[in-house]
């Protein structure tokens, strides 16, 4: 192999060993959302409170990480006694288990601004391995991470017990966010 062969494939690797670029949550202009279905009606919910650790460049998925924080007592429908229920054992059990975590595994890039990330999806002491689908779009000085994806509640335990019953609240829920995510400058 040439000196400059050498050269290259070492520069290769120094590159390929950096860290991807970070970026910082904006948390105004995010939103995790959700929809289930109670009796064949939909219902939809908010997560008020969450948090994100994002490193990743488009040029380089595979190399990127996600970490996204939930915190389970802030799911909300908008209806006081419904809003009152989620923190309870059958539900979120938000006394035992205050956060749901998802953290990537994988990146891959798809094409244009999708990419899929691969990870595990812990809530409510269950983990579950998922593949999100997402879309980057910009937005001002932004960059919008957006998708949705489908969990199956009761592979976690949500709706436990007596709201086990599919006929009542579906097993499918369909989870939606939009992640505003601002580059941090570098060191």
């Amino acid at each position: 192999m040439s000196s400059r062969s050498l050269l290259a494939a070492g520069l290769l690797a120094v590159t390929a060993a950096l860290p991807a670029s970070a970026q910082r949550l904006v948390p105004a202009q995010s939103e995790v959302t959700f929809t289930s279905r109670q009796m064949g009606v939909p219902v939809d919910g908010t997560f008020r409170r969450f948090d994100a650790q994002v490193s990743f460049d488009p040029k380089r998925p595979e190399a990127g990480r996600v970490a996204i924080t939930i915190d389970t007592g802030s799911a909300s429908f908008n209806a006081p006694e419904t809003d009152a229920e989620m923190p309870k054992a059958a539900w979120f059990d938000v006394a035992k288990f205050p956060q749901a975590r998802f953290e990537s595994s994988a990146i891959k890039g798809l094409g244009g601004s999708r990419y899929e990330v691969a990870g595990k999806l812990t809530m409510k002491g269950h983990a579950r391995d998922i593949v999100v689908p997402v879309t980057l779009a910009a937005a001002g000085p932004n960059t919008l991470a957006s998708g949705s994806f489908t969990l199956k509640r009761l592979d976690f335990k949500i709706g436990d017990g007596e709201w086990s019953d599919t006929s009542l609240v579906a097993n499918d829920v369909q989870v939606r966010f939009k992640l505003a995510l601002a580059d941090l400058p570098s060191p």
